[in-house]
């Protein structure tokens, strides 16, 4: 869950959950909830912040450590043809790696919830 890992990164890089929620500009009590998984979805916006305030990169904060299997080319060239429609380049791309990271997470609680 994303509240266990946010404390434990919080824990091993000697911050306490004040300094972090000072440092976040948020609440105490609200991190507290997160890390409690008493709030179990918090914005992206928030996460960027917290994940920021302890040096880890929004992937390790939603423990996504391992790389997602490619799909066959057919599918990239699909997708990379959908966003150049869209009007995106290639050099834009980092831009939009936070917002896929979030869907991918929200993606795997909507599975945890559904078992």
């Amino acid at each position: 869950m994303i509240g266990e890992t946010i404390q434990k990164i919080r824990k091993s890089k000697g911050i306490t959950l004040s300094e972090l929620a000072s440092r976040a500009n948020m609440s105490k009590s609200y991190l507290s909830n997160i890390e409690r998984n008493v709030n179990q979805n918090p914005s992206i916006h928030l996460l960027e912040r917290i994940a920021s305030v302890l040096d880890v990169n929004l992937h390790t904060l939603l423990g996504n450590d391992t790389e997602p299997q490619d799909p066959s080319e057919s599918e990239w060239k699909d997708f990379i043809y959908e966003l150049k429609q869209a009007g995106i380049e290639k050099e834009q791309l980092d831009q939009y790696k936070t917002v896929f990271e979030f869907i991918k997470w929200q993606n795997q609680k909507a599975g945890e919830k559904s078992k």
